[in-house]
């Protein structure tokens, strides 16, 4: 085991430890929002069920101001920022009696994870400039295995499933963020702080600040692209998809999802190791082609088992639960280092917050074209929605009962 741990510096150890322990606290509470809303606060479900939502609506906006305060004021300052605003949201869930402080927590816990998230690339980056690639692969084992642990803590204490055991499940998360803040205080300087001016002898574009800057790089513009579809076939699949075919179409309960998921993460934080030095010697776009044919073989695994019957389906599901696990760790030492390789250090900071939005962007923006383009390939009356609406009433007349 110590031979496959990356010999990393102190600084990007407190980093990590400092992500379990946030995890921890969001691994005891994610689970359970719509639920703790719904059945505890009395909160109806489309209200329950928009103020989750709104994790992700606040996430749009903190990303982008993650990177550019990680730019202007330092990574170890947004980072610290990012989980005050998280910690302070999940304190206003915990004592949330009304829809408006539902939707306060809520987007309160989305824009803080995701200021911190490219604040904490950032950080990593720098402490481990050498071996990016081995800092970001033990930081994605670090933050599954903090996520099972506090999803397991969560199962055993929601045993009850009261009121005030959600209530001590929220107030925890938010004393993880305490925690984590106050471990960031052990963190050199150096690493810390704002990064520099441009050199001057950087070509002018070059040394200008801000996301156009970004969005003017033709390698990293690329990197969009292929990140886009991994993350619309791959992980976004595997979050919104694949629960939904499971117990819709193979039938399996939640009991078995919820087996599959454990599996996938307890995968993630026993390959992760095993992962980085397999791909230590190799190229790190072989690996992103990995993990593409890794999960492209999960889904047929997953469409085996829709059809398989009750015997067979919840095995192969957990099954491709484990093997999707295995291309997550062969993605997530990658993308991160191949923009943290590219950025310019002025620009790290928006680099690291622009990479995942903008390849979604991209990826709805090809989405788009290729659904204009679908249109000269359909029946004129298959593309004309109230002409074939029309017509099947019409027939449904004439044919009578």
């Amino acid at each position: 085991m110590r031979g496959l741990v990356p010999r990393l510096g102190r600084g990007a150890w407190v980093v990590l430890a400092a992500d379990l322990l946030s995890a921890v606290g969001t691994g005891m509470t994610l689970p359970f929002l719509l639920v703790y809303l719904h059945t505890v606060r009395g909160l109806s479900l489309p209200v329950a069920g928009a103020a989750a939502a709104s994790i992700a609506a606040a996430s749009l906006a903190g990303n982008p101001l993650g990177g550019a305060g990680s730019d202007r004021i330092g990574p170890r300052a947004t980072l610290a920022a990012g989980l005050a605003v998280a910690g302070a949201g999940a304190l206003v869930l915990a004592g949330a009696h009304s829809p408006w402080q539902a939707f306060a927590g809520a987007a309160g816990s989305g824009l803080g994870v995701s200021v911190a998230w490219p604040a904490q690339d950032v950080l990593l980056s720098r402490l481990e400039a050498q071996d990016r690639s081995a800092v970001f692969g033990v930081r994605y084992a670090t933050m599954n295995l903090g996520l099972a642990v506090g999803a397991l803590a969560a199962a055993t204490i929601v045993a009850a499933a009261s009121g005030p055991v959600y209530v001590f499940l929220y107030s925890a998360d938010a004393a993880s963020y305490l925690l984590a803040i106050l471990l960031l205080a052990f963190i050199g300087p150096r690493a810390a702080g704002r990064p520099g001016p441009p050199a001057r002898s950087q070509p002018a574009e070059q040394q200008a600040r801000g996301y156009l800057t970004v969005l003017r790089d033709r390698p990293f513009r690329r990197l969009w692209l292929v990140t886009a579809l991994l993350a619309t076939a791959g992980l976004g699949a595997y979050t919104a998809a694949f629960p939904v075919y499971a117990t819709q179409v193979a039938g399996i309960g939640p009991a078995m999802l919820s087996l599959a998921y454990a599996a996938n993460m307890v995968t993630v934080a026993g390959v992760q190791l095993v992962a980085l030095r397999v791909l230590a010697r190799r190229r790190r776009t072989s690996a992103l082609a990995a993990a593409a044919a890794i999960w492209a073989f999960t889904w047929g695994v997953v469409m085996v088992a829709g059809h398989a019957g009750s015997a067979f389906a919840a095995p192969l599901l957990v099954m491709a639960a484990a093997v999707f696990a295995v291309g997550e760790t062969a993605l997530s030492p990658t993308v991160p280092a191949i923009v943290n390789d590219i950025a310019p250090e002025h620009l790290r900071g928006r680099y690291n917050a622009t990479a995942l939005l903008a390849g979604l962007i991209a990826a709805c923006c090809l989405a788009a074209v290729l659904a204009l383009r679908l249109a000269r390939w359909l029946p004129a009356g298959a593309n004309q929605a109230q002409a074939a609406g029309a017509a099947a009433e019409l027939a449904g007349m004439t044919e009578g009962p």
